[in-house]
């Protein structure tokens, strides 16, 4: 008898746990809510993606485990029961094997999570670079390659709604204050490196989908680097409070198919030649 109230009560526990865990990482797929990380579209954002979902299901296994024994523990070995509390010291054995499990853990853990790390150092072999630098409350954007530049701000339509008695609602605006007057476009399937620096203060260029963020720091450069692999509007922010108008720094990226990403730059390089005339 007690041997199936055991089990009863360790089922109840595995299915309690089960759907707390459906709850929190399914249902919201349901209804739009998503509470996960962001798989992102770069190779770096799907392997962080990856270590991520790894990491946590190694917690809800460890958890489920747990709580399974502490929870089967307290309702079978309870005084009401009849129930004393062993008397003993230590044991030798138990304290090796907790300590021995965690550290292969652990270690399982770390090797993938360090080559990736190593993996998003490494720019190397880069087709093209884009120079960001930041200042409140702007992002300007150098072509290296192709003799291309300009500052990103906040949309116009959004920056007149954010203003105090505009008679706009926000809420019909569309991509209210995640919208930017010129974009930074980038070609899919490319290696692309990024120097980022600030001239004022420190900022910080973060857009999820690309999988990482990094610091704009005066005087110095940060190196960065990533490879769409699919075509979209990308949108992010500035990652570091600079500011007063802190909120109102937005990052839109469009990623175009090559081709595509070659007609904007020839445009571009048109413009600038008729400019300048």
């Amino acid at each position: 008898m007690k041997k199936e109230n055991t089990i009863i009560v360790a089922l109840a526990v595995l299915a309690a746990i089960i759907a707390a865990t459906w709850l929190i990482l399914v249902a919201p797929t349901y209804t739009g809510n998503h509470v996960n990380m962001t798989q992102g579209v770069t190779q770096l954002s799907g392997n962080h993606f990856d270590l991520h979902m790894i990491v946590l299901w190694i917690c809800v296994v460890i958890g489920i485990g747990v709580f399974t024994v502490m929870f089967t523990s307290i309702v079978l070995h309870r005084k009401s029961r009849g129930h004393e509390a062993a008397k003993f010291n230590h044991s030798t054995t138990a304290e090796i094997i907790w300590t021995i499990i965690p550290v292969i853990i652990l270690v399982g853990m770390a090797v993938p999570a360090t080559k990736a790390l190593v993996q998003m150092e490494d720019s190397s072999g880069a087709e093209m670079t884009v120079k960001i630098t930041g200042f409140q409350w702007r992002w300007k954007y150098e072509y290296l390659d192709q003799d291309i530049s300009f500052i990103s701000s906040l949309g116009p339509t959004s920056n007149a709604a954010r203003q105090l008695n505009s008679g706009i609602a926000p809420a019909s605006v569309d991509n209210y204050l995640l919208d930017v007057d010129h974009p930074l476009v980038l070609p899919v399937g490319r290696k692309i490196k990024f120097l980022i620096t600030a001239d004022d203060v420190i900022h910080s260029w973060w857009v999820p989908a690309l999988g990482w963020k990094r610091d704009a720091i005066p005087g110095f450069i940060n190196e960065a680097w990533t490879n769409i692999e699919k075509p979209g509007t990308y949108r992010g922010q500035c990652a570091e409070l600079c500011g007063k108008d802190h909120g109102f720094m937005p990052i839109v990226v469009i990623a175009l198919a090559e081709n595509e990403f070659d007609s904007w730059v020839n445009q571009q390089l048109a413009e600038k030649s008729q400019s300048d005339q």
